[in-house]
């Protein structure tokens, strides 16, 4: 069995490969059904929405000695104050958090002696704050605007550097991706949805993106090339890169996702899931759709959209044809197979054999 790192050299020399591009009809498709699913499930659930989009008033419970969420639930219902049940939610070891609709100054004063005397402490232990429902669908707003500006601007980025629409409409359907996963998944733990969220998803598009542009990079320096020769297809190249770049995209992962994870751990058991658990899922689920995404969705979705090029089928049916006529001949007897892999680099000669310094004369 080999090492990590002989693994990772196979498949850097092309000795291993993996088909990726080969079965993007598998991987697209999937990609496509996952996007429906996780936008429907957010249709069909919804999201839980923090009190910032939704507006309403909040009270913070502190040292209390029982965080049992019955007690705020009946202290709501018994002020008659607000219609359905509050959004109770547990904050560190001794704290409490409660959400209602808005409440006016006098309401709030009730509201906060009727939640002291549930939780047993004093009235000064619960403070009070309200937003309005208009501040709310600002911050609502606001969220999906800098969504927007950011596919555009990445959009933008990437045709300028890449000089190809083909791999901006890849990377941004990956980001689309990505964005149905998380949240899918935030729709159906009902997690809440905050400013912070808003922030992680935000975070974990660019490191997407970071993780897409270094495989398209590497496809660009396989492919520069790729029509003035007749051995392999751009396909062939492009899943070449995929397997290069596979190795980096895991390790890159895997250092990413572990501190995350830890935040994500510690918040939601040691702080109460209250803390840090809206960007610290949003930013773990994120990095793994992220790093899916930019190996089997970007690339085989920039070979779908390559191949719609009449250049690149030409130079495909030019490479079979090239790949008969050698099968027929005597190369093929000679057992020769068809690998895409770089060339191997040399060992070093020497301090004796590196170019030297002149020496200087004054």
């Amino acid at each position: 069995m080999m090492s990590f790192a002989q693994w990772g050299n196979a498949l850097y020399s092309g000795d291993k490969s993996y088909r990726v591009v080969p079965n993007r009809r598998v991987f697209v498709g999937l990609a496509a059904a996952v996007i429906v699913l996780g936008f429907a499930l957010v249709g069909i659930m919804g999201l839980n929405r923090s009190i910032e989009f939704t507006g309403g008033s909040q009270f913070d419970v502190a040292h209390v000695s029982d965080q049992s969420e019955s007690f705020a639930a009946r202290a709501v219902s018994d002020t008659g104050l607000v219609e359905g049940a509050p959004k109770v939610t547990r904050v560190g070891s001794d704290s409490v958090r409660i959400q209602t609709t808005s409440l006016d100054s006098g309401q709030t004063a009730t509201m906060r002696e009727a939640l002291a005397g549930a939780y047993g402490v004093d009235v000064s232990q619960v403070q009070s704050s309200s937003i309005g429902p208009s501040w709310g669908s600002s911050v609502t707003t606001k969220a999906a605007q800098s969504l927007l500006i950011f596919m555009a601007l990445v959009a933008l980025l990437m045709t300028v550097y890449f000089r190809s629409w083909r791999m901006a409409a890849s990377a941004l359907l990956a980001l689309l991706h990505d964005i149905a996963v998380t949240v899918g998944v935030f729709a159906i733990l009902q997690v809440e949805v905050s400013p912070a969220t808003v922030i992680g998803f935000l975070t974990i598009l660019g490191y997407s993106l970071y993780d897409t542009v270094v495989v398209f990079d590497k496809v660009r320096e396989l492919t520069g090339d790729v029509y003035e020769q007749k051995h392999y297809t751009f396909a062939e190249y492009v899943n070449l890169a995929v397997n290069q770049t596979m190795v980096r995209s895991i390790n890159t992962s895997v250092v990413a996702l572990l501190p995350v994870g830890a935040i994500l751990v510690i918040g939601s058991l040691a702080l109460g899931p209250g803390t840090l658990v809206d960007i610290s899922l949003a930013l773990f689920i994120g990095m793994i759709a992220g790093t899916y995404s930019s190996i089997f969705i970007a690339s085989p979705l920039l070979v779908s959209f390559q191949e719609m090029s009449s250049k690149t089928r030409e130079h495909d049916a030019a490479v079979e044809r090239e790949r008969a006529d050698r099968a027929a001949g005597e190369s093929a007897s000679d057992g020769e197979s068809v690998k895409v892999a770089p060339i191997k680099p040399g060992k070093r000669l020497g301090n004796d054999r590196q170019p030297q310094r002149k020496k200087s004369h004054r």
